[in-house]
């Protein structure tokens, strides 16, 4: 029986074939208005912290504009309800069980969650921050998002705030945790820039100290879910080295765009990952010409994956 993973990649390639067309980033006018970040958005603001008095650098704060984001189409805390909140709430639980060792099998780091995609556009960073946003809003685990994608940063763009140090500084042994960290208020959500430029990214993700903080982070807190916004899988080498590291890797696929050979090239890539799952992002999920995410069975969400030890 042929896996979920590829079900889905066939159903990209009908949907392709069917020659339908979808204007713009494949979602209707109104929405794509809703969903797009202008620019120059400012979805939030940093908010200047005293330093302590024993002079340790201090945290960050970052104030959402909880407006703003919804208007953007980001999931929020305390929002009315929406399809696309519950979307993602059903896209967080399997992710959620693996992270917590209540998975069909353990995983080494399965608190570790890469977000990815195949091609640039696909809607990974999108992805990320709304599922950071989802996961914080439950009550027994937090939430780290990291700006991963070295190359071109994209989650603090996003939001309308000015480049920060963050990750590549940390593994030069520029800066420290403390320093870097954006602590939101979103009380289970903090953030971590990817940091200072470095010609040398790849090699910097794949080094010991990369491979010794990100075992830190994954088990200094027991309740801490670690989101990773990467580089796209076929344009860059640093996504295949920081899937080494990973416990899960969700690839984001926009439907009638994303060609079925990249996708299974760009899954080809990350074999060695435990689990890996595909998110089919702005699907057709009604007959009203509604958008959602799947793996284009007729359901509005969904996951196609795979694991070392398991298939669904």
């Amino acid at each position: 029986m042929s896996s979920l993973i590829e079900q889905a990649a066939k159903r990209l390639e009908q949907i392709r074939q069917a020659g339908i067309e979808v204007p713009g980033t494949a979602a209707p006018a109104e929405e794509q208005k809703r969903v797009a970040v202008p620019p120059k958005a400012v979805l939030a603001r940093a908010v200047d912290v005293e330093t302590p008095d024993d002079g340790q650098a201090s945290s960050r704060h970052i104030e959402f504009d909880f407006a703003a984001l919804a208007a953007a189409g980001i999931v929020t805390p305390h929002a009315p309800r929406t399809q696309m909140a519950d979307q993602y709430r059903v896209i967080k639980r399997p992710l959620i069980s693996n992270a917590m060792g209540k998975g069909a099998a353990p995983l080494a780091h399965g608190n570790l969650i890469m977000i990815t995609s195949a091609l640039a556009g696909e809607g990974k960073s999108f992805t990320s921050v709304n599922l950071a946003m989802s996961i914080a809003a439950e009550l027994d685990t937090t939430v780290m998002l990291v700006d991963a994608d070295v190359a071109r940063p994209s989650v603090l763009r996003m939001l309308g705030l000015p480049d920060s140090p963050g990750l590549l500084d940390l593994l030069e042994g520029r800066a420290d945790m403390a320093g870097v960290l954006l602590r939101t208020n979103v009380d289970k959500l903090t953030l971590l820039p990817s940091g200072t430029p470095h010609p040398r990214a790849t090699e910097l993700l794949a080094s010991d100290s990369m491979r010794q903080l990100l075992d830190d982070m994954a088990t200094r807190y027991p309740d801490r879910i670690i989101i990773f916004d990467s580089p796209p899988l076929l344009l860059t080498t640093e996504s295949r080295v920081l899937a080494t590291h990973m416990g899960q890797v969700v690839v984001v696929v926009q439907a009638d765009k994303t060609l079925q050979a990249d996708v299974q090239h760009a899954l080809s890539t990350i074999e060695s990952c435990p689990v890996r799952m595909m998110l089919l992002n702005q699907t057709r999920s009604d007959s009203h010409g509604g958008y959602g995410y799947g793996y284009g069975n007729g359901y509005g969400y969904g996951y196609g994956y795979q694991s070392e030890k398991a298939e669904a």
